[in-house]
C-alpha cells in the first residue's frame, strides 16, 4: 500500500514538473531532452528500486534549467550624461578612470543604437581594473551596471581551487549542481546582466591552469555564446553578458587571459582625496549605520589628516573605513550607556581623539 501511495505521490511531481515545462519557454531541442528524461523516469516509477533517487535528480535538474534566463533581458539605459552622474556620485576623484569607463560605455551604447539585430553582439573590450586593495575596483564595477540600467553579479576567485565552480559538475556525480556563472544568471534572471570575475590573481596555484582555461572561453566572444555547464549540458549563449575583471596585479593571470583584457590601472588616492571621501562618503552612512543622529558626532576638521593615516600610508580607504567605523561604534556606546546627556554632541577634538581610534 505504502508503495502505491509513495508511486501516486511521485507521479503527481512529475505532473509538476511537466507543467512547469509546458510554461518555461525553453529551446525545442533542451526540452525535447528533458521529456526523453521524464519518460524514462516514468518507465523507472514502475517498481524500479531507484525510482526516487531518479526522480530527486531529474526534478532538481529541470528546476535548473526552467530558472535560467533563455529569453529574458533587461532594457538598457541608453544616456552617457546620466552614466556620468552616476560614476561622480559613487565615485570620488580616479577622473582619467572615470573617463575610460564612461568611453567604454559610449562604445557599448553606439552598438545597442546602431545595431538593430536582436543576436549582434554589443560589447566593448573586457576591462580590467588592476589596483590595491581598496582603490574602488569593485565598486566601479558596480557603477558600470547602474549607469546601463542592467543586474550585476559578482563571482570571487580569491582562493577559488577548482575549475568545476565555475563550469559545474556532471550530473553523474552525486550532490553535483551548477557552476557559478549558472547560478549568477539564475539570480539575476537576465540574459544581459554586468559579471564581475573579482580577484583573478588570486586563484590557488594547483587549479590556476584549469581555471584560467575556462576564463578563455568565457571572455571570448567566439566562444562564450554557447558556454557549456558541465551541469546543465546544454549551450549557453553568454555574448550578451558584459564581464569585467578585477585584479591586484596581472603576475598570475595567463597571457591567453590577459590577451582579452584591456587593463586600466586603478591610481592610489591622496591624501587629499582621502579627505573629502571621508568626510562626504564614508562619515556619513557610517554614522547612519551605526544609528547616530547627524548631530550626536561631529569631528573637528584639523583632526582629519590624523585619522586618515593613523597607522602610516595607505594606497586605498578600507583602512579608513574601519577607523571611522571605530570612532562611531564607540560613540554609540557612550550614547547608549547614558554617559552622553540628550541632546549633547560628542566632539572628537585633537585632545580627546585617541580615545576614539582603534587601540
Amino acid at each position: 500500500m505504502d508503495s502505491a501511495q509513495d508511486q501516486t505521490s511521485m507521479t503527481g511531481q512529475v505532473a509538476k514538473l511537466e507543467e512547469k515545462l509546458k510554461t518555461a519557454n525553453l529551446p525545442s531541442d533542451l526540452l525535447e531532452k528533458i521529456n526523453t528524461m521524464l519518460a524514462m523516469l516514468k518507465v523507472s516509477m514502475n517498481g524500479g528500486v531507484n525510482a526516487f533517487m531518479n526522480y530527486e535528480g531529474v526534478a532538481k535538474y529541470v528546476e535548473w534549467v526552467v530558472s535560467l534566463p533563455f529569453n529574458k533581458i533587461t532594457t538598457d539605459v541608453l544616456d552617457l550624461n546620466a552614466a556620468k552622474q552616476i560614476l561622480d556620485k559613487n565615485h570620488y576623484g580616479l577622473e582619467s578612470v572615470k573617463n575610460r569607463i564612461l568611453e567604454y560605455l559610449a562604445e557599448i551604447m553606439l552598438n545597442l543604437k546602431n545595431n538593430p539585430d536582436p543576436d549582434a553582439i554589443a560589447r566593448a573590450p573586457i576591462l580590467c581594473l588592476i589596483g590595491l586593495v581598496g582603490t574602488g575596483k569593485t565598486t566601479l564595477a558596480y557603477s558600470i551596471a547602474e549607469a546601463l540600467g542592467r543586474k550585476f553579479e559578482r563571482i570571487p576567485f580569491g582562493g577559488m581551487g577548482d575549475a568545476r565552480i565555475l563550469r559545474g559538475q556532471s550530473r553523474a556525480f552525486p550532490d553535483a549542481e551548477p557552476g557559478s556563472i549558472i547560478k549568477r544568471l539564475v539570480h539575476a534572471q537576465s540574459k544581459n546582466s554586468v559579471i564581475l570575475l573579482d580577484e583573478l590573481d588570486r586563484v590557488t596555484e594547483q587549479a590556476r591552469a584549469d581555471i584560467m582555461g575556462v576564463l578563455v572561453e568565457l571572455l571570448d566572444p567566439g566562444q562564450n555564446k554557447g558556454f557549456l555547464d558541465h551541469y546543465i549540458d546544454y549551450p549557453f549563449d553568454l555574448s550578451k553578458c558584459i564581464f569585467i575583471a578585477t585584479a591586484n596585479n596581472t603576475t598570475n593571470i595567463s597571457t591567453a587571459v590577459m590577451d582579452r583584457l584591456e587593463l586600466v590601472q586603478m591610481p592610489s588616492y591622496t591624501d587629499d582625496e582621502k579627505v573629502v571621501i571621508a568626510k562626504t562618503y564614508l562619515f556619513p552612512k557610517i554614522k547612519k549605520q551605526a544609528g547616530l543622529l547627524d548631530n550626536q558626532l561631529i569631528i573637528d576638521e584639523p583632526i582629519w589628516p590624523n585619522i586618515i593615516r593613523p597607522l602610516g600610508f595607505d594606497s586605498g580607504i578600507r583602512s579608513l573605513e574601519r577607523t571611522i567605523e571605530g570612532i562611531c561604534r564607540k560613540t554609540a556606546r557612550l550614547v547608549v550607556e547614558g554617559k552622553v546627556p540628550q541632546g549633547q554632541t560628542v566632539h572628537v577634538t585633537a585632545e580627546n581623539l585617541k580615545q576614539f581610534l582603534p587601540s
